[in-house]
């Protein structure tokens, strides 16, 4: 009995200290996003003070409609071989809905920034976007491909 509350608080501790790093490297990432942003785009004080209201709550609804959407939809799509075709198809249908959901979020998004920021710098954005990303995976290959 002693050795499965042990047990429990173990498993418990290193649950808690896996959350708290995931949650730490995703602090660490924003920050870097941030500085990375503000450099590539030269944004002046007042035009981030406009900028990141508004791109932060573009980043927090497209992160929703991701999980609420596209996780579910690629969940079910591994097992497309088990749908019949008209089951597949509405799932297409679905899978479609979603792109469209989502470039109209973008569409919204972009039209909306460009009013606080330059054409130009709208551009440097999605320029800016691009590049994080790719760093970002990189560093992430290199560090995984270092563990191994």
């Amino acid at each position: 009995m002693n050795s499965l509350k042990n047990l429990t608080v173990i498993i418990f501790l290193f649950i808690t200290t896996a959350f708290y790093s995931q949650k730490k490297d995703w602090d660490k990432i924003k920050s870097l996003k941030v500085a990375y942003f503000t450099e590539q785009l030269e944004l002046t004080t007042n035009e981030a003070e406009a900028f990141w209201p508004v791109y932060n709550a573009y980043e927090k609804e497209r992160y929703l409609l991701r999980k609420n959407g596209l996780d579910k939809l690629k969940n079910k799509m591994k097992d497309a071989d088990s749908y019949s075709e008209n089951e597949a198809s509405k799932l297409l249908e679905d899978y479609l809905d979603f792109e469209e959901e989502e470039e109209e979020l973008d569409k919204k998004f972009y039209a909306s920034i460009s009013k606080k920021i330059t054409a130009k710098k709208t551009l440097k954005l999605i320029r800016a976007e691009e590049d994080f990303r790719r760093k970002l995976i990189r560093e992430y290959r290199k560090k995984h491909t270092n563990k191994k």
